[in-house]
């Protein structure tokens, strides 16, 4: 039993949506006990049942005043942007031509993606997200780069290159330059550890029609890839993908005329959306990540998650680095229940942690292997300290209430909350 790890703390995890199945979704254990098996999850339970079936020669690691939660799942993420958030702006697309496109320029350097993909990931761990779905560079190179930091620490990541025959100078490329460093991407690193690859058409602007029915073609041919782009973000992005493609039914109807609208396929933002297109989404089985910090950031729009739950279409967390302002999906998802609350609506901290969780790994059709503490989950997990700052440990003194503690952890907490990281059984940041 050596290879048995064994973890007594507070637990919370979910079996499904607590806004579908109810508040029994949510298993809480306030005194629980994890164990750990072969980069897997054993059992999960309350301490005092589960402790008298375990073996004499398990050694027990007690982690008072911690909170364990499945990793973090970030659904939509831009690693090339780490540098530069926060940079002053308009919005979208002032942004993209003053900031963003300048940025990303400099990963045509090998040594410059290297150095930052090392610390992208680095960031990802130390604020508690154990996947991610990332947007690369135009560059194969910088997107092999982020692929081996990934695979060095055996960490669940899927990630693609960007595919931009309109893009600036310096980030466009053809057709047929796209589709062969796509298709070396997929061949030498999907399926490689934990890796995943994503099709990543930047979004409808920025490929022409004969690239994106080249990457539906690309989608098509591979069963296993994703496929991420953003969509409806901001209304002038939307006004002018209609002057674009004025025969469309609206912004997704772009997308799904060149076969990008699937079970596998992750649209960024989808602000402003349609009756239809939500309802297509939801046929196709398509899903969102809501990036609420980055709306707020550029200025945006208000993510309707009520109308999107209506529409039954999976939603996920994203960070959007870096128009979104921290790479803490903690922070976003305390920033996701007040675009809520501006909504007219309501996200309770409960199902928050559920979206940054199993919620997450549901939109990325993972649920099987992560977001849950379900026995043969792989153990990707973090350790949380409601004592983290003065501050929070003086705001959560003597919280018994499971949702009035995530509330505070997600309006207070940021990297400094998250006491420890594990990928697959293994520690991947211990912030002591």
């Amino acid at each position: 039993m050596s290879n048995v790890r064994a973890y007594r703390a507070a637990l919370v995890h979910f079996s499904d949506d607590p806004r579908a199945a109810g508040p029994e979704a949510c298993i809480h254990h306030p005194d629980g006990l994890l164990l750990v098996e072969d980069g897997h999850v054993a059992a999960c339970g309350d301490w005092r049942t589960l402790s008298a079936t375990l073996p004499a020669d398990v050694p027990v690691e007690h982690l008072p005043g911690r909170l364990l939660t499945p990793g973090f799942v970030d659904a939509h993420v831009h690693f090339p942007q780490t540098d530069m958030i926060g940079a002053p702006s308009g919005q979208l697309l002032d942004w993209l031509e003053t900031r963003t496109f300048p940025t990303e320029r400099a990963f045509a350097d090998l040594a410059h993606a290297r150095d930052t993909a090392k610390a992208f990931v680095a960031e990802l761990l130390r604020n508690g997200t154990t996947t991610a779905l990332v947007f690369g560079s135009v560059h194969r190179a910088a997107t092999e780069a982020l692929f081996e930091a990934a695979d060095g620490l055996d960490m669940r990541l899927i990630a693609g290159k960007s595919l931009m025959d309109l893009g600036p100078e310096g980030l466009n490329e053809t057709v047929e330059a796209g589709r062969a460093d796509t298709e070396a991407l997929i061949r030498d690193w999907s399926r490689r550890g934990r890796l995943g690859y994503a099709v990543t058409p930047r979004y409808a602007l920025s490929s022409t029609p004969a690239q994106l029915e080249d990457a539906g073609r690309i989608l098509a041919r591979h069963d296993h890839v994703w496929m991420q782009t953003h969509l409806a973000e901001n209304p002038g992005e939307v006004r002018l993908v209609g002057q674009a493609y004025p025969d469309a039914c609206d912004y997704l109807d772009v997308y799904d005329r060149f076969g990008l609208v699937g079970p596998r396929s992750v649209f960024a933002h989808a602000v402003h959306m349609t009756d239809r297109s939500l309802h297509r989404m939801a046929k196709a089985g398509a899903a969102i990540a809501h990036c609420p910090t980055s709306n707020l950031f550029l200025g945006s729009g208000l993510y309707d998650l009520a109308r999107v739950d209506a529409h039954g279409v999976r939603t996920g967390l994203g960070t959007d680095i870096g128009a979104g302002t921290s790479f803490s999906i903690l922070s976003t998802a305390g920033c996701a229940c007040q675009v809520a609350k501006l909504r007219g609506g309501a996200l309770d901290p409960v199902r928050a942690l559920y979206l940054a969780t199993l919620g997450g790994a549901r939109t990325l059709g993972l649920n099987d292997r992560i977001g849950s503490f379900r026995p043969g989950a792989e153990a990707d997990f973090v350790a949380l300290d409601p004592g983290a700052t003065p501050l929070m440990a003086r705001r959560t003194a003597g919280v018994s209430d499971l949702a009035d503690l995530l509330s505070a952890l997600m309006i207070l907490g940021d990297d400094r909350a998250v006491a420890r990281t594990w990928i697959a059984g293994r520690v991947a940041h211990d912030r002591g």
